[in-house]
């Protein structure tokens, strides 16, 4: 198992590190990531911005949906209704122009709004 994490990471960022890091993964922190691997000069230009910015409750369900949790699960946690998390859902596929909750998550790395 390998993984670089900071000392002040999150009780969820740490059982997901482990997670993945037994899954065979090389976890690293975002903030450790150039340290370790230079980004390619082709590759540093920002991602095009979205015509609408994820709200931070969106963001959230996102990083929620991400770990791989479903609406009720997000639900419960966010102590909403799954009527809301379908809402939110279903706002967070529009704005990033993605038709599957994979794809928004795949959009979602690639704009840095979703931390693995």
């Amino acid at each position: 198992m390998r993984a670089v994490l900071p000392r002040d990471v999150t009780p969820e960022q740490l059982r997901a590190a482990l997670v993945a890091a037994a899954a065979g993964l090389v976890v690293v922190h975002p903030s450790g990531v150039n340290v370790l691997v230079p980004a390619p000069a082709a590759l540093t230009s920002p991602a095009r911005e979205l015509p609408e910015p994820l709200t931070p409750r969106e963001r959230e369900v996102l990083q929620m949906i991400s770990a791989g949790l479903g609406n009720k699960e997000i639900a419960g946690r966010l102590s909403i209704s799954e009527h809301t998390v379908k809402f939110h859902v279903a706002s967070i596929l529009g704005k990033l122009g993605a038709s599957t909750r994979t794809e928004a998550v795949s959009i979602g790395i690639r704009h840095g709004l979703v931390l693995l």
